[in-house]
This record gives structure tokens, C-alpha cells and sequence, in this order.
């Protein structure tokens, strides 16, 4: 058998498997090969033609001088897309084809990459972190808009800042997850500590947006429905809600994660969904359908209210329907893209393509979304700044009548300018 002389990884891509499994793929493939060969189970070609060898990869049969052989793509390779076949070309003379430039047996796996899914997923990525680019300097602009007016502190702004928080470190966290390891095969491949911290750090703060939605939600439903009568001890009740109760919910992940032997749990710093993300969604789910009751609720009592009359107590105040809008807007966005998941088109069905756009958009802008409503479209927000400049214009207007008036007052006590003329 004619020796190989390279490995066929020159590609581009390269497997996020463990080194040992890995090893272990190609060392059962080999076998398999070397058994081909010895059996002599392979087509028996009339000279000259290619003899079966084994490239480091794949096994290429025997082959007719002049044509070509074709086998179906490694599905072991990261990047490699199995429905592909990869190819490999048997000279005139008998011997297989060499690389131009090395001189060295050479397999051809460059068609094994799917160029243009490989195109579509960058796009779809870029999708993603332009949203969460977006969406964390709103938030952050939301951020320093509400502490920057201390008039506006109340319960209700103090649960808008939670939510603010929330999201804008988990898109701050999706942008380095999407910068530093979606696109590391070295760092995926050593599957260190690290990075599968900043994958439950990242999740666990996806769930506190959840989490802090769920707490306006309850937070509007109970001031208008039971008439709470304290909102400082709701919103302190509210705070035991919004961040520990996800921590509990990760941490079960973790360790159903941590502990599974399949390897697309353990694996790739747990890049892959795995076995366990219903544990994520689900609660995600309950959340927002939660929201979503509460919200029909208040619409009903505000109906109620509204028809009851001016009588005093009875109606709504506009801060309240102003943040019931902004919720009853926001609440089935945050959602959609978790309540449609279930109803994810299998690979290839002419629904893919939208369904990924449309849960990058709806995944990545909800920040920008939460800061939109719940900030620059917040009346009371709008009613700070219009104060403001008020203010400012007022003083301006002062002092230049104050300058206006000493320059006449200057003038009336100098007598006339030189060069006019008495009268």
C-alpha cells in the first residue's frame, strides 16, 4: 500500500472533542480500514489504480487510475457538515493525487464546509451582537438617566433599575460569550473551568431578566388588585424573587450538567443546548405565562375602574396605566422567543431561516426594548427633562436680561457715548 505521507489537517476546522476521544475516533477508524484491507473485501481493479489507505481520517477504497473517489464528510470535525461528500483523486498512473505546493498524498475536504450555512450562521451572529451592543448602551444610558434624577426614586423605579441591571450584564456577558468562545476552537476544545463558569454565570442572568419581568409584573397586579398597602416592604419581598430564586434554578443545571456522562452536556464549555436546558426554559416559560395572567387580570380591573366613574380612589393614575402600557408591550416580546422555541422547524424546513431571525432579533433587542418603554418612553422621565430644560432656558433668559439691564444702567449713568451729540 502506498504510504501516507499527510495528515488532512490542513483544513481550516478542527474537532472540539476531547484529545483522548478523539484519538480513540481515529484509532477505530484506522482499524476498520486495516480490516477492509486485510479481508481483501474491497473491488479487485485492473492495473494501474489507487490501493486503499487510510489518510488520518477517512478510509479511501480502492480506486481506478484517472477518476476520483468520493465518501461521505467526518462528522467528527467541527465545521464539517456530514450530508457533504469529500473527495480524492487517483492519478493517471496509479497513484493518488499530491499537493502542489507540499508534494505530500492529499485529501480534499475543503468541500466539506458548508459555505454558505457557514455565511448564514456569521450573519446570524452578527444579528446577536449587534442587538446586545445596542441594547447595553441603551440600558446603560437608562441606567444613568434614572440615578442621575433623584426625584424620580420610588418603588417603581427602584424595580426598573433591577431589570436594568439584569440585562445589561447578561448582554455585556453574551458579547464576550460570542467574541472570546463561540469563535476559540482551541479555548472549546480545552473545555476549561473558566469558560463554563461565564456559561452558568451568563444563563443565571438570563433568568434574572425573566425573573425582574415577573416582578413588575406581580409588583402592578398587586398594587391595583389587593391595594397592598406597603410598596417598600413589596419591593424588599420582590428583591428575594428577582435574584435568588434564579440562582437556585442554575444551580440545579449545573449540577444535572456537571454530572451527565453524555458528552454534549460536558463538553465544548457547554456551548451546546444538552439534555438539560429545559431546566432553563421551562421555568422561563412559567414566568412569562405567569405575567401574561397578571396582565389580563389588570386589564380587567382597569376596565372596572375606569367605568366606575371620576369618584376619587376608584380611578387608575396615569404613572400606573402609563407602566401598565409599557408591560402589557413588553411582557409577550420578552417571551416570544422562549414560548416559540418549542415549535423550532427541524433542519432545512423553509421555516428555519426565519425562525432564527427572528429569535436572534427578539433575544438580542429586548435590552434596547426595556429601556425604550420603561425609560425614554417613560412620561415621567419625559417630565424630568422638559423640567430641566425648562429650568435652564429660564435661567438663561435671566441672565441676559440681568446683563441687558446693567449695560443700560451702565450707559444712563456714563452720559452719552463720545462723538453723539447733545440735544
Amino acid at each position: 500500500m502506498e504510504a501516507q505521507t499527510e495528515m488532512p489537517g490542513n483544513s481550516t476546522v478542527g474537532s472540539t472533542l476531547l484529545e483522548e476521544e478523539f484519538r480513540r475516533i481515529l484509532m477505530e477508524r484506522e482499524q476498520e480500514c486495516m480490516k477492509l484491507k486485510a479481508a481483501n473485501t474491497t473491488l479487485a481493479l485492473p492495473e494501474p489504480y489507487c490501493r486503499l489507505t487510510f489518510d488520518g481520517w477517512s478510509c479511501w477504497p480502492n480506486t481506478p487510475a484517472g477518476s476520483t473517489a468520493y465518501i461521505p464528510c467526518p462528522d467528527f470535525i467541527t465545521g464539517f457538515d456530514a450530508s457533504l461528500m469529500a473527495h480524492k483523486h487517483c492519478e493517471l498512473n496509479g497513484t493518488w493525487f499530491r499537493h502542489p505546493e507540499s508534494n505530500q498524498i492529499w485529501s480534499n475536504y475543503t468541500t466539506c464546509v458548508n459555505m454558505q450555512d457557514l455565511s448564514w450562521q456569521q450573519s446570524i451572529n452578527g444579528i446577536y451582537q449587534a442587538g446586545y451592543a445596542i441594547s447595553l448602551v441603551a440600558l446603560l444610558l437608562s441606567l444613568g438617566i434614572l440615578t442621575y434624577f433623584r426625584s424620580l426614586r420610588c418603588a417603581r423605579i427602584t424595580l426598573h433599575m433591577n431589570l436594568f441591571i439584569s440585562f445589561a450584564i447578561n448582554n455585556a456577558l453574551w458579547l464576550v460569550w460570542y467574541r472570546f468562545i463561540v469563535t476559540n476552537t482551541v479555548l472549546l476544545l480545552n473545555n476549561g473551568i473558566p469558560c463554563r463558569v461565564l456559561h452558568v454565570v451568563l444563563h443565571y442572568f438570563l433568568l434574572t431578566n425573566y425573573a425582574w419581568m415577573l416582578c413588575e409584573g406581580f409588583y402592578l397586579h398587586t398594587l391595583l388588585v389587593s391595594a397592598f398597602t406597603s410598596e417598600h416592604k413589596l419591593v424588599n419581598w420582590l428583591m428575594g424573587l428577582g435574584w435568588p430564586v434564579p440562582a437556585v434554578i442554575v444551580t440545579l443545571y449545573t449540577v444535572l450538567r456537571a454530572s451527565s456522562d453524555d458528552p454534549a452536556d460536558t463538553e465544548q464549555c457547554w456551548i451546546n443546548e444538552g439534555n438539560y436546558m429545559n431546566a432553563l426554559i421551562y421555568p422561563v416559560c412559567v414566568s412569562t405565562l405567569l405575567n401574561l395572567l397578571f396582565l389580563f387580570n389588570i386589564v380587567r380591573v382597569l376596565l372596572m375602574k375606569l367605568r366606575a366613574g371620576p369618584a376619587i380612589g376608584t380611578r387608575p393614575s396615569r404613572a400606573m396605566l402609563q407602566a401598565f402600557r409599557a408591560t402589557l408591550l413588553l411582557v409577550p416580546l420578552l417571551g416570544l422567543h422562549y414560548l416559540v422555541i418549542l415549535f423550532r422547524p427541524p433542519k432545512h424546513h423553509p421555516w428555519e431561516n426565519f425562525y432564527e431571525v427572528l429569535s436572534a432579533i427578539t433575544a438580542s433587542f429586548q435590552g434596547l426594548c426595556v429601556a425604550v418603554l420603561f425609560c425614554f418612553c417613560n412620561g415621567e422621565v419625559i417630565a424630568q427633562f422638559k423640567r430641566k430644560w425648562d429650568g435652564s432656558v429660564l435661567l438663561r433668559k435671566r441672565a441676559n436680561s440681568c446683563t441687558a439691564t446693567t449695560v443700560s444702567f451702565i450707559r444712563s449713568t456714563a452720559g452719552p457715548m463720545a462723538g453723539e451729540e447733545k440735544v
